[in-house]
């Protein structure tokens, strides 16, 4: 199905990847900390596009280093090397694991050359497409996964950047200056060590889709209004006469684009769909007297981002019936309420979920899903905002709906990240009045914890925007 869309006029000098890929040259692109999960896939797209990739960083690990090793670009030693910073380079991408005193970095400084944000970079090579953003604190991986799926399965080609891998997709971005549409997943958080400014700054979309806010980040905006105010802000960044659909349901986001001051913009209100669990483990969905569908998806604010999701596909010209026929076959992106195992008797989840608005949802929705089942709901304490003794009152009742809940946190990142120590009998405070509350140091008593989890009437779910330190969630038999 063609959808298409009238290009904004710009007199604006075209970018220099649009340059070079018109006069067919191929440009010199270094990346300082490719390692990352964004950094090395941005670097994956530039080379199969045919520009000539380097780059750099202190620790390399998988799937980051098998995956730059097999495209022949991963770097032969671990560092920073400054005498591989000239003026030959064209662009030099920035990543947030550098610090601002990098060598390559200073290097670049000293010799005026090019460097970039990962975002300012995106922008650049989409600025003569149309640009659509999804934003929230939660939710726009799921919800840029469902479009990115349902605009795959029709057949539309677009350029994109989401935060998780997809089934059918080689990676999490692609950069195509041929094609008339860019799809990007607009994060809050920092742009680079030395821009300040949101990702999702950068964007300037001309669709745009805000799911909710809870407050985040707690290392950069130290108060809750700070960073409710960066969604305002984003909305001013806008294209002209843009479009911004928006969770009706959010309170924060409710008091946003009644007092925002763009008149141009039309703003389109979406909120969740009735929906009931099914006997066979799926999920009925009913969008009106009309229209229903029976899904994988779990819990209600998965149904909430799948009512986003078609929102903003029917005003991208992708009708109902289609976007319908499609989602159906949706299971999720990686590690956002991904199945790990399903059995007639039991069911396990791994969900990357860290905010306390998250875990309500995520646990309520699941438990929800299965109110017949025990649900035992892990959660690994790893951001800075989690770990922040002014951050952690705010989880209090995030863990209710489960019936046996479990916090773990590894002492170990609390001094990497040079944070004081926590006191076990503080955080299980902070959790409020959760019937069963375990507080877990040690990966030796997680392990074991882990496999006590009874594998009849049960739902497990495992939630973190870590690894719980290397903790094996694979289930054996069936």
């Amino acid at each position: 199905m063609p959808i298409k869309f009238t290009l904004l006029a710009s007199n604006r000098p075209k970018p220099a990847f649009q340059r070079k890929k018109e006069a067919n040259c191929h440009m010199r692109i270094h990346f300082i900390a490719i390692g990352g999960s964004a950094m090395h896939n941005l670097a994956l797209a530039m080379h199969d596009g045919g520009h000539e990739v380097s780059g750099s960083d202190d620790q390399i690990l998988e799937p980051s280093k098998g995956r730059l090793l097999a495209a022949g670009i991963l770097p032969s030693n671990h560092g920073w090397f400054p005498d591989q910073i000239t003026e030959a380079l064209d662009v030099i991408i920035l990543g947030m694991h550098a610090r601002p005193d990098n060598p390559e970095l200073l290097r670049a400084q000293k010799l005026g050359l090019n460097v970039q944000s990962y975002p300012e970079f995106l922008f650049h090579a989409t600025e003569n497409q149309q640009r659509v953003v999804i934003g929230g604190s939660h939710g726009k991986t799921t919800v840029t996964s469902m479009l990115l799926h349902v605009l795959h399965g029709i057949g539309k080609k677009v350029n994109y950047m989401v935060g998780a891998q997809l089934e059918g997709f080689d990676r999490m971005v692609a950069l195509d200056d041929q094609l008339d549409m860019a799809i990007f997943e607009g994060d809050e958080y920092l742009s680079s060590p030395i821009d300040r400014r949101p990702k999702f700054f950068w964007y300037k979309p001309h669709f745009a889709i805000l799911t909710g806010i809870a407050w985040d980040h707690i290392n950069v905006f130290p108060t809750e209004a700070d960073y409710v105010s960066q969604f305002a802000k984003f909305i001013d960044t806008l294209a002209p006469n843009a479009t911004l659909i928006w969770c009706e349901e959010d309170e924060k986001l409710q008091k946003i684009v009644a007092e925002r001051t763009r008149t141009d913009i039309r703003c389109i209100p979406y909120r969740t769909p009735s929906h009931q669990p099914m006997a066979n483990g799926q999920m009925r969905v009913a969008f009106d007297e009309d229209h229903h569908i029976e899904t994988h998806l779990v819990g209600s604010h998965n149904i909430q981002n799948l009512s986003g999701a078609r929102k903003l596909a029917s005003i991208l010209g992708i009708s109902e019936s289609i976007f319908d026929a499609e989602i159906v076959q949706f299971s999720g992106a990686a590690r956002r309420l991904e199945s790990l195992h399903s059995t007639k008797d039991f069911q396990a989840f791994r969900d990357f979920a860290h905010a306390p608005s998250k875990l309500k949802a995520t646990t309520s929705g699941v438990k929800a899903s299965y109110p017949d089942w025990e649900l035992t709901a892990f959660f690994e304490l790893h951001t800075f905002s989690s770990l922040n003794k002014d951050f952690l009152p705010s989880y209090v009742d995030s863990l209710r709906d489960a019936d046996h809940a479990v916090v773990y946190y590894d002492p170990a990142v609390l001094s990497h990240k040079n944070m004081p120590k926590l006191d076990p009998a503080f955080i299980r405070d902070c959790f409020g009045e959760v019937t069963d509350l375990e507080i877990i140091t040690s990966f030796k008593t997680l392990e074991k914890r882990f496999d006590s989890v009874p594998r009849k009437n049960h739902v497990l779910l495992m939630m973190s925007s870590g690894w719980f330190s290397g903790l094996d969630c694979e289930f054996d038999g069936p």
